[in-house]
């Protein structure tokens, strides 16, 4: 039996201290809010305790009454530095402390955010259009995210100095590197940004001006970033971003499973293109079957091109790396042959080629009506300009199903079961009452997120299930973490690295189902610019990912959602383009393969040790502790008690 000493562990403890401290100091050093923002970025700032600073030259007068919003401020002060306290004296009451700061932070972006809202319909009222209010672009600022992050790590922290608690905890440990990982990106590319772009004005600032302008210039550049996340134009597009990375990483993620190294997804995808197009082009099916066999198809184009260097491999050793890379070459040309010319001649003869359309772009005949995937925007009828409701109960599902399977049914055998009945429930229920609505404008109705997007989730699931509930996929993963040992145990070393080529292949060729049959090239038809590079972008999404399915998909949506925002970005800074992106993609690879620079006894600790009971027996202890019985014969007795441990209050987390 395992023995906790019910406190925080020690660098819980440390870390919430060291989060506490600098929240503290942020909520006088950084602003606090922001009351709107100019076309350029800067802005007119809330400093704590209640004073405003104009940087944007947007003026200080009739500024909205947020005194709630600084009284519960105050509040936050109160609780962090209860939080201080309790993290240097590791107390149990620690997450009490943290969920204080939480809901005080809460709370005061909730009135300043009300603040905002009642000045904007106030200015509405009085006819002044939407656009050219300033308190649109306002919101919190550094000085209130930081108490919120030590807020809430104070919370996790001090839940799980309960066994409980630490047990669930502890199942996410493995998103612990990446987040870590992310973390620092993002602190070194605030470097960045402080170093290359200066605060965004016209007049000269004064030293501590500029110095709460550097805060706010790297709050609103992150922020940017995300934005695409908070509106539902942006999100349609992060999601058409994120289809094709999601197909990518599963690809590396499955080879990467089985100790392989899948990096010919680029020419994965273009056999897998070419293959759904020339299906949707030419065979005569009808609509309800030429779909899914245009959608098998690309499957089965990845698939042939990912199982020729799985052969290799297992029959004659020869590296998967190598021939992906040469393969890519050869889909490369292949799919220029097709789509390049007309005609060709051969030994003198002149051959027609009947895939490429007439007119001079590189470009494929386009597919018939009834191998295209639907337009998501379309399926739920949303026009331009005219009133729309978007359907939210599919993530409450999601959260329904993550509640019941990890903490409600923890311990249950049915749970996968008995958590998918409820979140299908949860569906059919919310499904006419739970979204939102809003009037359908041109990035909305005209998106091309179709149900490629749906597909590549479908393919998450596979993942996930055949890797870790099947006996095919438990072979796979033996091969991938000791082959010899594998084949020592009987299992088919050739015929699972085979198997798992092809399937990561597959992954890869099904994104044509997005390029070429959900028209995200903007046209039904396989083009010359089809992105095909996407396949090396999926070799970070899966080491992002950790190679699983659900760090892929998050990664995938990360990305897209940095590619979206980054064009948001180099709009309105002069010296940071794009590029700061791919920065932040680099350093995130970066940190991840140096482990996050965490200590192994932080990522994979030691199990908890147990606490023998001196007043048992040995043989008990063995028993409670559940160890095996040993062979006893011969002795008589039941000899000494066992020792105590050397310190009972190590439990093996404070490693």
């Amino acid at each position: 039996m395992t023995s906790f000493s019910e406190r925080p562990s020690r660098f819980a403890a440390y870390l919430t201290l060291t989060l506490a401290v600098l929240a503290a100091v942020a909520m006088f050093a950084a602003p606090y809010a922001t009351y709107g923002r100019n076309f350029n970025g800067s802005g007119t700032l809330l400093l704590f305790p209640g004073r405003a600073l104009d940087i944007a030259g947007l003026g200080t007068q009739n500024l909205p009454s947020v005194g709630g919003a600084v009284a519960l401020g105050w509040g936050v002060l109160a609780a962090l530095v209860l939080t201080i306290v309790a993290a240097l004296t590791r107390a149990r009451w620690m997450w009490i402390a943290g969920l204080l700061t939480l809901l005080f932070a809460i709370g005061s972006a909730w009135l300043f955010e009300a603040s905002l809202s009642t000045a904007i319909n106030t200015l509405l009222a009085q006819g002044f259009p939407r656009q050219r209010i300033q308190y649109v672009s306002g919101g919190m600022n550094v000085g209130w995210f930081l108490p919120l992050a030590a807020g809430a790590t104070g919370l996790l922290a001090g839940v799980s100095a309960f066994p409980t608690w630490y047990h669930r905890l502890n199942r996410l440990r493995g998103v612990l590197v990446p987040f870590v990982a992310l973390a620092l990106a993002i602190l070194v590319g605030a470097l960045v940004v402080l170093i290359i772009q200066p605060v965004p004005t016209l007049s000269p600032l004064t030293s501590a001006v500029n110095w709460y302008g550097k805060f706010d210039l790297v709050w609103f550049v992150y922020t940017t970033l995300f934005a695409p996340l908070t509106n539902i134009g942006g999100l349609f597009q992060v999601l058409t971003l994120a289809t094709p990375l999601i197909f990518a990483g599963l690809s590396v993620a499955f080879a990467f499973r089985a100790g392989l190294f899948n990096i010919g997804g680029s020419g994965q995808i273009l056999m897998g293109a070419i293959f759904a197009t020339a299906v949707g082009v030419y065979l005569p099916f009808p609509a309800w079957l030429l779909l899914p066999v245009a959608v098998i198809a690309a499957a089965i184009g990845g698939a042939l091109w990912g199982a020729i260097p799985g052969f290799l491999k297992a029959r004659f050793g020869v590296s998967e790396v190598i021939n992906t890379i040469m393969l890519n070459y050869i889909a490369s040309a292949i799919f220029i042959f097709l789509i390049g010319q007309n005609s060709f001649p051969f030994f003198g003869r002149t051959y027609n080629l009947p895939f490429r359309a007439e007119g001079f772009e590189a470009r494929s005949q386009e597919l018939q009506v009834g191998a295209r995937l639907p337009q998501i925007p379309e399926l739920l009828g949303f026009k331009i300009n005219e009133p729309a409701f978007l359907p939210l109960s599919p993530l409450v599902a999601l959260v329904v199903f993550a509640l019941m399977y990890f903490l409600v049914l923890a311990r249950r055998k049915q749970r996968f079961a008995l958590s998918l009945l409820a979140s299908l429930a949860a569906l059919v229920v919310l499904w006419p009452f739970v979204g939102a609505r809003f009037v359908a404008t041109g990035d909305i109705a005209g998106s091309n997120l179709n149900i490629s997007f749906f597909i590549a989730l479908a393919s998450a699931v596979f993942f996930s299930v055949y890797m870790w509930r099947t006996s095919g996929g438990y072979a796979l993963r033996a091969v991938g973490f000791a082959p010899k040992a594998a084949e020592y145990g009987g299992i088919n070393v050739a015929r699972s690295t085979l198997l798992a080529m092809t399937i990561a292949g597959a992954f890869a060729g099904l994104c044509g189902t997005h390029y070429v049959l959900g028209g995200a090239l903007d046209e039904y038809r396989l083009r010359q610019n089809i992105p095909a590079n996407v396949g090396f972008d999926g070799i970070t999404v899966a080491l992002v990912g950790q190679s699983t399915p659900a760090g892929v998909v998050a990664a995938s949506v990360l990305f897209g959602t940095f590619d979206t925002g980054g064009l948001t970005v180099s709009q309105r800074l002069q010296n940071i383009d794009r590029n700061i992106v791919t920065v932040l993609k680099a350093l995130i690879v970066l940190f991840i393969a140096a482990g996050g620079f965490l200590s192994r006894r932080i990522t994979n600790p030691p199990p908890a040790l147990a606490t023998p009971n001196v007043t048992l027996s040995s043989a008990e202890n063995r028993e409670v502790s559940g160890a095996k019985p040993v062979n006893t014969s011969g002795n008589f007795g039941e000899g000494p008690g066992a020792r105590p441990a050397a310190n009972p209050e190590n439990d093996g987390r404070d490693a």
